[in-house]
């Protein structure tokens, strides 16, 4: 029997060439079948069923088992029924059956089986709903400053128009909603009346897994507020209800692979740049959905005069230590801040350090209980101090480049544990002349197989200044007088 769709290619390819031959092959049917139904003028779904048996019925001994199963316990899968058939009742029933039985099983389903639920498509009212929701992206192998970049992304999308937005993120957090939702608004230039999440998200609900229904976070109330949006949430477990974002994540990072293969690589500088490629994306996109769109914006509400402020605020008094812990990671700040409040502002990417109307320190954001440590915050005590250097609890943050750590290693094989004190000497004069400097003294002394004591590198800087700079090139003058006497001749 063949398909319906088989039947009208069938009916197609013999209209235009009139050869059963050459439709029927175009049809992916044999030649004879295809004469067949040529001369019946019908296709299989007007084919009267047929009644009658053409073999014995392979099923006839363990059906009424089977059917007592299916109406005892519907919820038994069938292929679970039938392996349970197979082991129980093997010599009245054989594998290769197993076909028949699907569709036998499927047949009384469908005449005898419980009503199955019904999904009720709803018609899209332009600008009334923005669906958000996260999804991760780490099958894009994006790299971030030649490291790999393991993300997700904060995904908003409007159903009527597919209408699209995505912030890259590290997290599902309350920050990085603030990021995609503030982004996506303003990007879009005007605000809907809902905004639609699952109840999944300790972004928006807070964490209490014993009970039965979840209000919104009291910060989630606040950003609505704000941008004059209405909080919504779709019941547990029933991902559907937000089926136009959750069916746009697929798509959304099929696009963005698609683009990266285009790109040629898909390494970034910052995270800024990746998270502009994400956006051009996003923006090519959008430009097919126009009309739409146009009929979004003309009923959206209008922005807030200001956006909601995307870094979270927090107190932290600096330890003796002179680090600030935030989100259970430590931080270095200057370490005449030692006692006193700072105020870190902290983002998806980035924790930077206030105090006073000022900032003192700036870290890209660390994941997990990872620390930032910046030697020139604790160097002057440490080189009071260099013992300290030994077992310090944050002492591979010390090592600002690879020169560094390598410098270190020479000494520790030459010199033993008077290693750690020329090494912390070595990084006094970092925080004194540069960084950039002692990295490039370090690495002529490694070069020519010399140990990096504090005066070799002192004199490599001391002669790399003496060396004269090279003669600037003249500049180039043309000599035009030629060029008028080759014109000259050939006139």
């Amino acid at each position: 029997m063949i398909t319906e769709q088989q039947y009208r290619r069938l009916m197609k390819e013999y209209r235009k060439g009139g050869r059963v031959g050459a439709a029927a092959m175009k049809a992916g049917i044999d030649r004879k079948t295809a004469a067949r139904y040529l001369a019946q003028g019908h296709g299989p779904e007007e084919r009267p069923a047929r009644w009658w048996r053409t073999r014995d019925d392979p099923l006839v001994a363990i059906w009424p088992e089977a059917e007592s199963w299916l109406s005892r316990a519907p919820e038994v899968e069938t292929k679970a029924l039938f392996e349970h058939l197979l082991a129980t009742r093997p010599s009245e029933i054989d594998a290769r059956a197993q076909r028949s039985f699907y569709r036998r099983v499927a047949r009384w389903k469908r005449e005898n089986g419980a009503p199955r639920e019904v999904f009720f498509p709803q018609a899209r009212e332009p600008g009334r709903s923005l669906q958000l929701d996260w999804t991760y992206a780490n099958e894009l192998n994006v790299e971030v400053g030649g490291e790999s970049f393991p993300h997700l992304l904060c995904h908003a999308v409007l159903p009527y128009s597919n209408w699209e937005w995505a912030v890259p993120c590290r997290s599902e957090s309350f920050l990085s909603l603030k990021a995609g939702l503030c982004g996506a608004l303003w990007e879009l230039g005007g605000v809907p009346k809902q905004l639609q999440t699952d109840q999944s998200s300790t972004a928006t609900h807070p964490l209490r897994r014993a009970a039965r229904e979840r209000g919104f976070n009291p910060e989630y109330l606040e950003l609505c507020r704000h941008v004059g949006i209405e909080p919504r949430t779709i019941n547990r477990a029933c991902p559907h209800e937000n089926g136009d974002v959750e069916s746009a994540n697929g798509h959304l990072k099929r696009r963005l692979e698609a683009h990266l293969v285009l790109r040629g690589r898909r390494d970034f500088t910052r995270e800024m740049d990746y998270a502009a490629f994400v956006a051009q994306v996003c923006r090519g996109a959008n430009a097919l959905r126009g009309q739409k769109v146009q009929e979004e914006l003309a009923v959206l509400g209008a922005l807030p005069e200001s956006r909601y402020p995307e870094a979270e605020q927090v107190a932290v008094r600096v330890s003796s230590y002179s680090t600030a812990r935030v989100k259970e990671c430590a931080y270095s700040v200057p370490s005449q801040l030692i006692g006193a409040m700072v105020t870190a502002l902290v983002t998806e990417g980035e924790v930077a350090f206030v105090h006073g109307g000022r900032e003192v320190a700036r870290y890209r954001r660390r994941r997990g209980k990872e620390p930032a440590i910046d030697y020139r915050h604790v160097i002057h005590s440490l080189m009071r101090k260099p013992g300290a250097f030994a077992g310090y609890l944050y002492r591979e943050e010390l090592f600002p480049g690879p020169v560094f750590r390598q410098a270190y290693d020479r000494l520790k094989q030459s010199e033993g544990d008077r290693a750690d004190a020329r090494y912390v000497r070595i990084l006094g004069l970092a925080a004194e002349v540069g960084e950039v400097v002692v990295a490039d003294a370090l690495g002529h002394i490694l070069r020519e197989g010399e140990l990096p004591h504090e005066d070799a590198v002192r004199e490599k800087i001391q002669m790399s200044k003496e060396v004269s700079p090279r003669a600037a090139l003249a500049c180039f003058e043309p000599e035009l007088h030629g060029y008028d006497e080759l014109l000259e001749v050939a006139k």
